[in-house]
């Protein structure tokens, strides 16, 4: 049987999309690779979290909430499906549990709270209400969740629970934030953009441009259509590799005062204020390269135990500049 545009619609996935989140996925493990790496004491400290990486960072996350919001559209732009969405929904919802779970054993100072797969299913829920609306309004919708967040902001979404909008006003920290406001809005721009594809008919066409059958598009698409189990799947065994790594050639590691001053500011600020971890960060690295002891601090990103000497240093400058 021929599909009819609105079949098409609602039925057929479209391959071009499955290989882009495909690409998207294979960006995301580089990324969490450097990231490894810089775990591990082979990338220098603070690589990922500044300048190119981290915009490399936001623009994957971003593509991925894109890619769901235009997702919503093909997949209920026609009627919403309620078993299948909620299916979906609960295999997301239940992956995010464990990787909060998870990263709060691991990384307790920087567990995922509400991270990428958080954000979707929230951002999931409510892209629903937009799937039948003229594209218009979600586009605004989207303009006001992205610049709306700082006149939001209050001490009232200072509370632990109330964390994932966006609208804290207290330094917080965690391996993956993805906050509704304002990452929600890339879903509420995927959403504009498939309904005005939708609206011109040009779904049908896009289903004929590109049908990854070579064999790159043939794996990118395998990837973006279990892109959850490569999700859950590929950061665990990266990190294994590298650990096995460091047991057989251990990272040769070296600081340097600006990648440890950026790395206590980006610690300290959790407690205090950037005015006294500026003047905290630059005593306690001055007293480290007086005392030829800067080469003695931890080599990950995870502190562990600091020599009584460096311990003191830290204690005489937090004294001092207080």
């Amino acid at each position: 049987m021929t599909d009819t545009p609105s079949t098409v619609h609602s039925t057929q996935r479209l391959p071009l999309i499955d290989v882009a989140r495909g690409g998207a996925l294979v960006a995301m493990a580089i990324y969490h690779f450097t990231w490894d790496l810089e775990f591990f004491g082979y990338v220098e400290r603070g690589t990922t979290a500044y300048g190119g990486w981290k915009l490399f960072a936001r623009l994957i996350a971003g593509s991925f909430l894109f890619l769901v919001g235009i997702s919503l559209v093909l997949g209920h732009g026609k009627g919403i499906r309620w078993r299948s969405f909620g299916k979906r929904l609960a295999m997301i919802a239940a992956a995010a549990g464990l990787i909060t779970l998870a990263t709060y054993f691991a990384t307790p100072d920087r567990f995922i709270f509400f991270g990428i797969l958080h954000n979707i299913a929230v951002s999931s829920v409510f892209g629903l209400l937009f799937v039948r609306l003229p594209a218009i309004i979600s586009l605004m919708a989207g303009l006001v969740i992205l610049f709306a967040g700082p006149y939001l902001t209050g001490p009232l979404f200072d509370h632990s629970l109330l964390l994932w909008p966006g609208l804290f006003t207290v330094p917080v920290t965690s391996n993956d934030l993805v906050p509704f406001f304002p990452w929600t809005a890339c879903v509420l721009f995927g959403i504009s953009a498939a309904k005005l594809a939708t609206d011109r008919g040009m779904i049908p066409r896009l289903a004929t441009i590109y049908r990854g059958e070579n064999r790159l598009g043939k794996i990118l698409s395998f990837g973006g259509r279990h892109s959850l189990a490569v999700y859950l799947l590929h950061q665990p065994l990266l990190i294994g590799l590298v650990f096995l790594a460091s047991l057989l050639v251990p990272a040769n590691v070296t600081h340097s005062p600006a990648s440890v001053i950026r790395d206590c500011k980006q610690t300290c600020v959790r407690t205090d204020t950037p005015e006294f971890c500026a003047r905290y960060c630059q005593c306690v690295v001055d007293e480290l390269v007086a005392t030829d002891l800067l080469q003695s601090l931890p080599s990950s990103r995870s502190p562990g135990d600091l020599r009584p000497e460096i311990r003191a240093i830290t204690n005489s400058c937090a004294e001092a500049h207080r």
